[in-house]
């Protein structure tokens, strides 16, 4: 059981959370994302320096993500509001749905092996980015309309992938949103609202499946760590207000390809650290 670090990794673990943090945080309020796209990629690296066991180490990263998502979600979410880019219909519409897909997705994430989960990340952010970077959205956004079981639907469905990937629902809620007709900003606002829907309930799921496992880094509730947490949230709370200044600043098509581009390239990663975990 991993009891203690050394100073060395400890310091390694502080500095690329803090970094993760910074990133993290400015895509939050640029993107919707939540921070937690670049955050469980940076923690899932950060924790392979340690001794601890690989099958674990994208349980914790996720767990720690989501725990992170609920200050940055709340942080990015309010500087979205005051310029008035959340659609609350949806929001009231969806959240429910969300929730029940955030409990299966959590409880599911919490039990299944951590390269189960990496596939999950790195399937999803390809099939996103794509959408993101190919797709040409309609120049006058118009909302279309579909049935409430069919929002029910989408929503668990986002609210499970959401849970397993360790992210604040952005990556799959603002592409679809989009694609479903609705104006770029007011998808990466109302996602950004959603993610303190999806972190708090994840987070906690995964402190509760991860209590009592053997091999987790030191500070640790569950899968969640506290340490890395505690060096994130200040930092991905503060720089979600310059990503929001951005998102607001640049054109919509620059931030749709934002978006995709840096999907890719971390699902890229991930994927060829899947193959080489299995191999």
């Amino acid at each position: 059981m991993l009891e203690t670090l050394d100073l060395q990794t400890l310091l390694t673990l502080a500095g690329v959370a803090a970094a993760a943090g910074v990133v993290g945080g400015v895509l939050a309020g640029l993107l919707g994302v939540g921070g937690g796209i670049v955050i469980v990629p940076a923690l899932y690296v950060a924790l392979s320096l340690t001794e601890m066991d690989p099958a674990l180490t994208m349980q914790v990263a996720v767990g720690t993500s989501l725990a992170t998502i609920v200050f940055t979600s709340l942080s990015s979410g309010w500087g979205h509001y005051r310029k008035g880019s959340i659609d609350f219909a949806v929001l009231k519409l969806w959240a429910p749905a969300i929730l029940v897909g955030v409990f299966a997705g959590g409880i599911l994430g919490g039990l299944v092996s951590g390269y189960a989960l990496i596939a999950v990340f790195t399937v999803v952010a390809l099939l996103v980015a794509a959408d993101m970077i190919l797709r040409k959205p309609s120049a006058d956004p118009n909302p279309r309309s579909f049935s409430k079981p069919v929002w029910a639907g989408l929503g668990v469905v986002a609210g499970a992938v959401s849970a397993m990937m360790g992210i604040g629902g952005g990556t799959v809620c603002v592409p679809l949103l989009n694609f479903l007709g609705y104006d770029i900003r007011k998808a990466v606002g109302t996602s950004a609202a959603i993610g303190f829907i999806i972190g708090l309930p994840g987070a906690l799921i995964y402190m509760v499946t991860g209590f009592g496992a053997e091999g987790l880094p030191p500070f640790s509730l569950g899968f969640v760590n506290l340490f890395l947490a505690a060096v994130i949230i200040p930092l991905s709370t503060s720089f979600a207000r310059v990503g929001v200044m951005i998102a607001h600043a640049i054109p919509r098509r620059a931030l749709r390809l934002a978006f995709g581009l840096f999907l890719l390239a971390t699902a890229l990663r991930m994927g060829s650290d899947l193959v080489a975990g299995l191999g």
